[in-house]
């Protein structure tokens, strides 16, 4: 079996090494994002998969198109005569060109018709999902919009937050993958039903901004679907590193230090209360919040912000 893959973050690499391991199947091709200035230095940096891929060693060439709408680019891939092309968190809309080449299957990465778009893990932390998973699916033109091949499922205990379930649901749609080549001319394919379809846009920096006028419950919840980045921070860009939740009680005063103990410190919300333990001032390193009050001069009633 003779499979293109197209993916970029690490999400995509769990898959694509699943697929390199399976001797019934030859990845012949890798089709990823272009490499891209990061950091301060703003050094070039592959993606995820190409930077494994050369890791291995494996010979597999690597296409990284700056568009997926142009001849080159379909005659390139037509030419690998694919039985499937697979794709995980590519990056690109695929044209109907790339579409007709061989039957195209992606893995997104929540249990569709929910959460089609950018950010489907957060976006179901953020809503308070009981279950989240992963859909494979017959792609279309659409967005997450084609027919559904097969599922995996996740419940979502109270300790998960978004780096977990990257991680999580990046094995679980490598073995759904496997299932969908290994069973595809046996699968009758779903339809999704778009009257229960959801979407979510992509996460920025500026959807970590919270402030203590908010319940506990809800910071706890973006600060699980936001970890580790953007992360959770305050007007004043002081970062949210380490916290728990306390109680769900009404408070007159928010955003005020009520005690400090061994762990860390414990501030009013507009319900409920956070024990914070690590915090991170602009442009300096995460320190432990007790640290952070003492060289700021704050004591119990005080307000943090």
């Amino acid at each position: 079996m003779r499979v293109v893959f197209m993916g970029t973050p690490s999400y995509a690499t769990t898959i694509l090494e699943a697929l390199c391991n399976e001797p019934s199947i030859e990845v012949t091709l890798l089709v990823t994002q272009e490499d891209k200035p990061v950091g301060r230095k703003q050094l070039l940096t592959p993606p995820h998969t190409k930077a494994w891929l050369l890791e291995q060693g494996l010979h597999v060439e690597i296409f990284q198109p700056k568009t997926l709408r142009s001849k080159e680019a379909q005659e390139k891939i037509s030419a690998y005569h694919p039985d499937f092309i697979v794709v995980a968190a590519y990056g690109q809309i695929l044209p109907r060109d790339i579409l007709d080449i061989a039957p195209c299957i992606n893995l997104h990465a929540s249990l569709l018709p929910k959460y089609r778009g950018a950010s489907p893990i957060q976006s179901a932390l953020l809503s308070g999902e009981v279950y989240t998973g992963v859909t494979s699916i017959l792609m279309e033109e659409g967005l997450d919009t084609g027919a559904m091949l097969g599922f995996s499922y996740l419940k979502i205990e109270p300790e998960h937050n978004a780096s977990f379930l990257f991680d999580t649901l990046s094995d679980c749609a490598a073995q759904l993958t496997l299932r969908t080549l290994k069973n595809f001319s046996s699968l009758l394919p779903i339809k999704q039903e778009s009257a229960n379809a959801t979407h979510c846009k992509k996460i920025k920096k500026e959807d970590g901004l919270i402030s203590f006028a908010l319940d506990a419950s809800e910071i706890v919840k973006r600060f699980k679907a936001l970890s580790p980045w953007p992360g959770i921070f305050l007007a004043s860009g002081l970062k949210l590193i380490e916290m728990k939740h306390i109680d769900s009680t009404n408070n007159e005063t928010f955003g005020l230090i009520s005690e400090v103990t061994s762990e860390g410190i414990i501030l009013t919300c507009k319900t409920g209360k956070l024990l914070l333990k690590t915090l991170q001032p602009v442009s300096k390193s995460a320190m432990s919040a007790r640290d952070y009050i003492r060289g700021k001069r704050l004591n119990c009633g005080d307000s943090l912000v």
